[in-house]
């Protein structure tokens, strides 16, 4: 499921720093490729997470996904702050293409999941 929104995402990806390189110039081109590789630090890092808790219990998978969410939201916030009167490149185009690619790759989770036909009785499993 990751993969189809890891897709999806960098497609988006592409189209954002195309968009941002058009209408910032190479500051907004700068920022765009900044944001796509924060962003893909973080879901690859929310991967490993949730994949890791994955084997402890679905408890532990639930907390480490909103765990981590939770900790990108701040990390994502703190780094905005601090970009804010950045001269090197456009703090406003890199907000908005991180914020465009976390809901791209949210809303492909929540679509594949949605599509996805998991079985939540085994059919051949004990009683």
């Amino acid at each position: 499921m990751a993969r189809r929104s890891a897709a999806v995402t960098a497609v988006a990806a592409a189209v954002m720093v195309v968009l941002c390189a058009v209408f910032g110039g190479h500051k907004g081109l700068l920022a765009a490729a900044i944001a796509v590789g924060v962003v893909a630090g973080f879901f690859g890092l929310s991967v490993l997470a949730v994949g890791r808790a994955s084997k402890i219990s679905p408890q532990a998978m639930m907390v480490a996904g909103m765990g981590t969410y939770f900790v990108k939201i701040l990390v994502l916030l703190f780094l905005v702050g601090q970009f804010q009167n950045s001269t090197a490149f456009s703090a406003w185009l890199f907000g908005l293409t991180a914020i465009v690619l976390v809901l791209v790759y949210d809303g492909a989770l929540i679509w594949t999941w949605q599509r996805t036909k998991m079985l939540y009785v085994e059919p051949d499993g004990e009683r």
